[in-house]
């Protein structure tokens, strides 16, 4: 069975009943109790979110005269005023992605939005200079003073400010200079309650203001107006934020009301829905156009369908681009999105899969690229899966003289290499020196110009490539031994008394069989060997002469070393008999141990002395359980300390506590030792300090905390099973080379850098990347273009030593809306999370948001004054390609790393930095934006995946069944009024109330929508690199702030905004930098 057969697999947070106590709410839609602290806002406030219960209509509602046709409007928009707009509450609810029943239309209004007597700004997003594609209302920012509860003013002026008239028109354009460094921004003040979905709020009631009531300009620092009761999810043991200073500047200048004017209709996405609390509604002083005086219209909020949807573009671009290969042979082309299924052909740049840029069109200049603020970035994956309809780079073997390279800059030969001379010479795109041709490489050109062997030669046609390495490229001038796999067993009280000894040593069995191999070998290269070890280490004897294995046990744990090297390591089919005998009796032997502490820098330091003492590089599987707390070198202590959240010390969790683990990490890399550590925690183990060998090593580490052998040991055996199978180089070097004029600066992801250069790793695996970053050292040409060239060097499974090489050539422009229009958002968010987390290790948390939100900012305040048509200032305009980075970006803002809530444990954080800073574009992309798909309509004769819906809690109906899926954990969210024959159908149960929540997999059932349901199961585990824990969540159960935790469009209890108010807040802060 190949890697490629097997089910991808991977840890989650942890246990959901253990690990998530303080998840201890009231009854659904139930108060708060009385006394507990609200949660609030983190550094961005706004008003509420986007799932609050409908606010009655106040009088009737008058749709705004038309001139004869009706305004654009989506084709999933209500066909009434009274649209519901809490879909929660109601069984049946319209998902997937709206049908358009017209074609879009565009905008034609081009003045001043303000004019419109209400507060609000107009979004649009644009394809081109001209080409308006959607566009929509946006809320202005609260005010400075709350109003009296429930009070409205007669003339609307209870949330909003009154805009002078008195200024004069805004400029037709923008003239102001964008600062190209502004300091974080300040947060804004504390939030109001949190929303809730239970009793509606009361209507707002007309009046006038009370005596001293002030109404200030926007933006604000102050609550917002709440009149609603606190909510169900307010808790004792949540703590809030602390309230952060305000934004404070002027108000922009505005026209005056023009008499006459026709209120504009939303845009293509949909209508304004119904009236929420806390929007405010015309400008204090605004006629009532076309209508006698009276009660003001009811406030207005933003409709979330009218702002950018991710399942919109995702959807879009895979009707686009999903039908036809993708084909490499253009320069600077944009690929398809990682969520579109799509067909590579690779004709000179290489595949997406390997690599993917944060934009395909760099700026000439450093000046034009600083003022941007976009990051010149790549993603790379060396060793990426490719699917079995695309062909695995075709290996080159240039004999004894190995590869043609360069003289001057060493770059390998690739097809942007220019022949000359009648091809006796090439010109370097790289660095433009002229090399020799090597006589045996030596052909002639054809009337092109191009060498006549151009498609014989993978080097000269393809974009990737592998070179065979000569025994230069070898470490001592010597050929590579194959490579070894350590197994090295905890066997304290802890591990043996949950079943986990007895379920490894089960599994090592059969899965020895499956050790990786290259093409078409019978038999793994691969030797393998035994260590167990609680206080003291265990090695073991299993040489294929011996009747039985032998024990030796090394107790000086203080100088470790291999007390046997002939025997320990070992081919697995010589040894069957003896390997099968030690696995048998391991169980047996520990059975009765009492021994709770554990070890666990000497058992790294053991597998390291191993691989040396046979010359050999390999991989340790560290399967561990507890803090290292005995008498031993790198001996650790529990510093486990909450209170340090939201303070200057909070960078101190997520750093080793002792430098110990980096230097033995800097010993695994130079021997070519890889670390790949599985963690069986029931309280705080360090993930900070003991990750460190792993991740400098390029390993992987799965956490499995509470583990449980009924619910757990599916998971963990599948994450095993892919991880000894999947494909790995051994003892790598990576180094990335570009054409004159930029060159790499900054690396992120799994790996250690004993230079500025070279990227070392004991081991790199097929879901590994490296993510790049890339500055100027001097002007480009948009002639020529610019050139990155990924070289790795490694060991094979069999002991080959290889060079895998990637070449991909981008556009170089003098425009900034060329930038613009050639980026990509799902790399630009992987690039800015990675730095986000790296950046948590050296500064306050809340500077690091501060940073991530003041940078987004500049991009799209850049584009909106450089490459936007002249517009008010009150309209937010998107670039058509950057419209999700808001969305996106507030995911990244609203992670357990950079926010997390009071059930996310330190190691929790600890684990999931690490993890995210070696994802790939699609990894990234799921776990900050988790899919959610409605399986209750799902077609049971269909082999596809349901149509997704955007994540937000007024998507789902009580009376469907819902599957979420964030790359670590599969939700499937049960309504408590879903038909009885579908719970039956499902879960074999007659009703609601029997479902368990303890169900670590589906029943199998042999009926349609069972069927269908597995089937969508295991069609995502096999999307995804590690095995996902399936979590049965009911409607009302306490589970469900966990799940509600992911349903990241809405206001999260840890205080993170909803996309609707991040919307806005980023709106305020582009004001505020083009003012």
């Amino acid at each position: 069975m190949s890697v490629n057969q097997q089910a991808h697999t991977g840890p989650p947070y942890g246990q959901p009943q253990p690990g998530y106590q303080g998840y201890q709410q009231p009854a659904y839609g139930a108060q708060s109790l009385p006394g507990v602290p609200q949660s609030q806002y983190g550094a961005y406030n706004g008003p509420m979110p986007g799932y609050q219960q409908p606010v009655p209509p106040q009088g009737s509602l008058r749709a705004a005269p038309t001139s004869g046709a009706p305004p654009p409007t989506s084709g999933a928009s209500h066909p009434s005023g009274h649209l519901a707009y809490s879909q929660f509450e109601h069984g049946d609810v319209q998902n997937g992605i709206p049908a358009s029943a017209a074609p879009m239309q565009r905008c034609t209004y081009s003045g001043d939005v303000e004019q419109m007597g209400f507060s609000c700004v107009l979004i649009v997003l644009r394809i081109g200079e001209n080409d308006v594609i959607s566009s929509f209302f946006l809320p202005g920012p609260p005010t400075s003073v709350p109003p009296v509860s429930g009070s409205f003013s007669a003339t609307g002026s209870g949330l909003y400010t009154p805009y002078s008239t008195s200024q004069g028109p805004p400029p037709t354009s923008v003239s102001q200079g964008l600062p190209l460094a502004q300091p974080p921004f300040p947060g804004v003040g504390p939030s109001s309650y949190p929303p809730t979905t239970g009793a509606p709020r009361p209507p707002a009631m007309p009046g006038p203001p009370l005596p001293g009531q002030t109404v200030a300009g926007p933006p604000s620092s102050q609550p917002n107006h709440v009149s609603s009761p606190p909510p169900p999810s307010t808790m004792a043991g949540l703590h809030p934020g602390p309230p952060m200073g305000g934004l404070h500047g002027p108000s922009p200048p505005t026209h005056p009301p023009q008499p006459g004017y026709q209120m504009q209709q939303n845009g293509s996405f949909g209508q304004v829905r119904g009236p929420q609390p806390n929007y405010g509604g015309a400008y204090p002083g605004a006629p009532n156009y076309g209508s006698p005086p009276g009660p003001p219209p009811p406030p207005k909020r933003l409709d979330p369908d009218s702002i950018p949807s991710p399942i919109q573009v995702i959807e879009d671009d895979r009707n686009n681009r999903g039908s036809e290969p993708f084909v490499t042979g253009v320069r600077g082309q944009v690929p398809p999105l990682v969520t579109t299924n799509f067909l590579v052909k690779d004709q000179g740049n290489a595949s997406p899969r390997y690599i993917r840029c944060t934009s395909y069109n760099i700026p000439c200049t450093s000046d034009m690229a600083k003022q941007s603020q976009v990051p010149l970035a790549a993603i790379i994956k060396p060793l990426a899966t490719l699917p079995p309809e695309e062909t695995l780079p075709y290996l080159v073997d240039h004999g004894e003289s190995g590869p043609v390279r360069c003289n001057r800059c060493k770059a390998y030969m690739c097809p942007f290499m220019q022949f000359i001379e009648g091809g006796r010479r090439f010109q370097c795109c790289f660095c433009s020196c002229v090399t020799e041709v090597p006589p045996h490489y030596f052909q002639h050109l054809d009337h092109t110009g191009k060498r006549v062997d151009f498609y014989d030669r993978p080097e000269l046609s393809l974009g990737s490539y592998e070179f065979l390495a000569t025994v230069d490229y070898c470490k001592n001038n010597k050929f590579p031994s194959p490579p070894a796999f350590i197994f090295m067993i905890d066997v304290s009280y802890n591990a043996v008394k949950s079943g986990l000894v007895r379920l490894i040593c089960e599994e090592l069995k059969s899965l020895l069989d499956y050790l990786p191999r290259e093409g078409n070998m019978e038999e793994s290269a691969i030797r393998v060997g035994f260590v167990t070890y609680n206080k003291v280490l265990h090695f073991y004897n299993v040489k294929s002469s011996l009747a039985q294995p032998q024990m030796m046990v090394v107790s000086d744990v203080a100088d470790m070393f291999v007390p046997l090297l002939d025997g320990f390591l070992v081919n697995v089919n010589e040894s069957r008999t003896v390997i099968a005998s030690l696995l048998d009796q391991i169980p047996e032997m520990f059975a009765d141990t009492r021994e709770t502490e554990t070890v666990f820098a000497p058992v790294i330091q053991a597998g390291l002395e191993a691989l040396k003492a046979a010359e050999c590089a390999g991989k340790l599987f560290v399967f561990h359980t507890s803090l290292p707390i005995a008498e031993a070198p790198g001996k650790l202590k529990n510093r486990d300390d909450r209170k340090l959240i939201n303070t200057d010390k909070e960078k101190t969790l997520f750093q080793p506590q002792t430098s110990f683990y980096n230097n033995l990490a800097k010993d695994c890399v130079a021997q070519g030792c890889c670390v790949d550590l599985f963690l069986f925690p029931n309280q705080y183990l360090d993930v900070a300090t003991l990750g460190v060998v792993p991740y400098q090593t390029g390993g992987s580490i799965y956490k499995y905390a509470y583990f449980q052998l009924e619910t757990d040991q599916y998971r963990f055996l599948n994450d095993l099973r892919r991880d000894v199978q999947k494909e790995v180089g051994f003892d790598a070097v990576m180094r990335v080379r570009t054409s004159t004029g930029i060159r790499a600066t900054d690396f992120f992801g799994a790996f250690y850098m004993s230079n500025t250069t070279d990227v070392e790793m004991a081991g790199l695996d097929c879901d590994k990347t490296i993510t790049v970053e890339f500055k100027h050292d001097d002007k480009l040409s948009e002639d020529s273009g610019a050139l990155l060239q990924c070289a790795l060097l490694y060991t094979s499974c069999a002991g080959q030593r290889r060079l895998r090489i990637h070449n991909l050539s981008l556009n170089c422009c003098t425009q900034l809306a060329d930038l613009y229009r050639n980026c990509e958002t799902d790399t630009l968010i992987n690039y800015l999370a990675k730095y986000a987390y790296r950046g948590v290790l050296s500064s306050p948390v809340k500077t690091v948001r501060d940073a991530l939100i003041n940078q987004c900012a500049q991009i799209l305040a850049c584009y909106r004054k450089n490459c936007a048509s002249p517009s008010s200032a009150g309209q937010l305009i998107l670039p058509e390609c950057m419209k999700l980075l808001p969305v996106y970006l507030n995911c990244v803002l609203k992670s357990d790393v950079l926010q997390p809530g009071p059930e996310v444990t330190t190691d929790d954080r600890a684990y999931i930095r690490q993890l995210v800073t070696s994802m790939d574009v699609a990894e990234t992309n799921v776990f900050f934006y988790p899919r959610l798909l409605p399986l209750t309509k799902a077609d049971v004769d269909s082999d596809s995946l349901p149509a997704a819906i955007r994540n937000s809690e007024e998507r789902l109906s009580k009376g469907d069944i819902y599957l979420l899926e964030n790359g670590l954990n599969i939700f499937v969210w049960v309504g408590v009024s879903v038909q009885q024959s579908l719970i039956q159908n499902l879960f074999g149960v007659s009703s609601f109330s029997q479902i368990s929540n303890a169900l670590s997999t589906l029943p199998v059932l042999e009926n349609p929508f069972s069927k269908k349901v597995r089937s969508v199961v295991d069609m995502l585990q096999g999307q995804r690199s590690r095995y996902m824990k399936l979590i049965i969540v009911k409607q009302e159960d306490k589970l469900e702030m966990l799940f509600k935790h992911f349903l990241v469009e809405d206001k999260s209890l840890s205080g993170g905004a909803s996309y609707v108010d991040f919307l806005c807040h980023m709106h305020k802060e582009i004001r505020q930098l083009l003012s």
